[in-house]
């Protein structure tokens, strides 16, 4: 298939900027998976559309501050790093990282840091052309320390810096395993109340963990999208989730997955039959129209990016016709999209 195959018109004014003015007060789409139908509805109403005995599944990943700003010792010059995650590269502290204006940060070049700590950039020939470098400290990186010199990553299509107010609102409410660069943003729209409301109706919760990294946001630049190679990302499901998931297929629970990146855990983690497997593993999985869903019954999710691998995924789920007949509807009817916009059920 053709990376154009998933392109959609949108207006830049459409792209959410800043999150609504209270977490939680979004509009939300239902979109029939096999159907196509669509209704139009808000996040307050999530609740009443849930099936009774539903599982639904979230990514408690917390988002790293792990942009950061370093100055070029030869230059003065400012240089812009995001940290991905620590590299098992040798003697010493490595992080593998994206950095702008690659072409000009070479092997040996040396940048300081806002508390004064110093890293050089690493000989490394696999990534030579990319955008990818690898920095080696002269000490062990803490997650004090992004806090105290890094950072929130927003996403490139946010046209603003960031502000203290996204350290909170570019945080799932229940977040806690610190590591990701990108925000899991499908859980951006859960307020402890609405968990509240939704384990009154009886709906169980469970939490797997994937730190979201390039295999997410990295864009399709192949023509032929069965070309694009994905970065790989970490997961993690513990042994009593791993049960509790193939207990609810068992006995023929749906299972909703809160998010594209809950998605990829779940589909890497299962066999052919669609038993899921606990434990920590690297996923580079690629879903596009034709791969055939294990686990995930039905999803919950943002709207994505035109040729990005997530609009690549969810057509997977839902439909290529579908889903951009939806998305022409959320533009007509001038719903917020990406990170900080509205949202969709899929069912």
């Amino acid at each position: 298939m053709k990376r154009t195959d998933f392109y959609f018109d949108l207006p830049a004014e459409l792209i959410a900027q800043r999150p609504s003015a209270v977490r939680g007060q979004d509009r939300l789409m239902l979109l029939g998976r096999t159907s196509g139908a669509v209704a139009h509805h808000k996040m307050d109403d999530l609740p009443g559309l849930i099936d009774d005995g539903t599982l639904m599944v979230f990514n408690n990943s917390r988002v790293r501050r792990a942009r950061l700003f370093g100055v070029k010792e030869t230059t003065g010059r400012e240089v812009e790093f995001m940290f991905l995650n620590q590299a098992a590269f040798g003697e010493g502290c490595v992080w593998n990282t994206m950095v702008k204006n690659a072409k000009k940060q070479k092997a040996g070049m040396r940048y300081q840091f806002p508390d004064g700590s110093v890293a050089t950039i690493l000989d490394d020939p696999q990534n030579s052309g990319s955008e990818f470098r690898l920095l080696k400290f002269d000490f062990t990186i803490t997650e004090d320390w992004f806090e105290k010199n890094g950072h929130i990553p927003l996403p490139p299509y946010i046209k603003r810096e960031d502000e203290a107010s996204d350290g909170e609102r570019y945080q799932n409410v229940y977040a806690d395993k610190t590591g990701s660069a990108a925000c899991p943003t499908a859980g951006l729209h859960f307020t402890q109340e609405m968990l509240g409301r939704l384990s009154q109706k009886g709906v169980e919760r469970v939490f797997v963990t994937l730190h979201v990294g390039l295999g997410t946001f990295l864009p399709v630049r192949e023509d032929q999208i069965e070309d694009h190679k994905m970065h790989q990302e970490f997961y993690t499901i513990e042994a009593c989730v791993a049960d509790k998931i193939n207990q609810a297929k068992k006995d023929g629970r749906p299972i909703l997955a809160v998010g594209t990146t809950s998605v990829r855990t779940l589909e890497s983690a299962a066999n052919d039959i669609g038993q899921v497997a606990a434990g920590t593993r690297g996923t580079s999985i690629f879903m596009y129209p034709g791969y055939k869903f294990k686990v995930v019954d039905q999803m919950f999710t943002n709207f994505h990016t035109p040729e990005s691998t997530l609009i690549m995924l969810v057509s997977a789920f839902a439909g290529r016709e579908n889903i951009l007949a939806a998305y022409n509807e959320a533009v007509r009817e001038r719903y917020r999209f990406f990170s900080y916009g509205d949202c969709m059920l899929i069912k």
